[in-house]
């Protein structure tokens, strides 16, 4: 059990971003690379476009402004890649991005979570930039569960979650 509630929205907060990390990888040990690629039509997001989105959201909302690391988002190229990375090393990616994030949540002082920050052009406290990004997060978890279920109908196996009790 966590000493307070700032200390319990981290505690959330961990619990959140590896739980839809979780989900994800499911989805993705499910595909091929080209899937991973496939867009159900020419202006909609690929399960990879979606991955880098992810990461560089992540990055730009968690990891940089709490650690003091600079911003070198590039958002837009995040939606207009279509060069077929493999799907290894986008996961690979993924899943160093939220490591990252998780670790630097579990080191973080909870009494810091209203200080201010800057991040893509909103002020925000660190709980909001959390809130945002963790929320942004899990609706893209279910973006890519439904693409995966497009692509895979009844062939899609479920995904049972991890419950993680306090």
């Amino acid at each position: 059990m966590t000493a307070n509630a700032a200390d319990a929205f981290l505690h959330e907060s961990v619990v959140n971003i590896e739980g839809a990390r979780d989900h994800i990888l499911h989805c993705l040990s499910q595909l091929r690379d080209e899937q991973a690629w496939w867009r159900p039509f020419d202006e909609a997001n690929s399960i990879a476009n979606i991955l880098l989105h992810l990461c560089g959201n992540m990055t730009q909302w968690i990891i940089a402004p709490l650690t003091g690391q600079p911003d070198m988002r590039r958002r837009a190229e995040e939606f207009a890649r279509r060069d077929a990375t493999s799907l290894t090393e986008l996961r690979d990616r993924f899943v160093s991005v939220t490591e990252e994030a998780v670790a630097i949540l579990r080191a973080f002082d909870s009494g810091r979570l209203l200080d201010a920050l800057r991040v893509q052009g909103y002020e925000v406290s660190v709980m909001g930039a959390l809130y945002n990004s963790i929320s942004h997060l899990r609706g893209h978890e279910q973006e890519i569960v439904y693409v995966t279920r497009l692509q895979l109908q009844g062939a899609y196996r479920d995904y049972v979650p991890v419950i993680v009790r306090l």
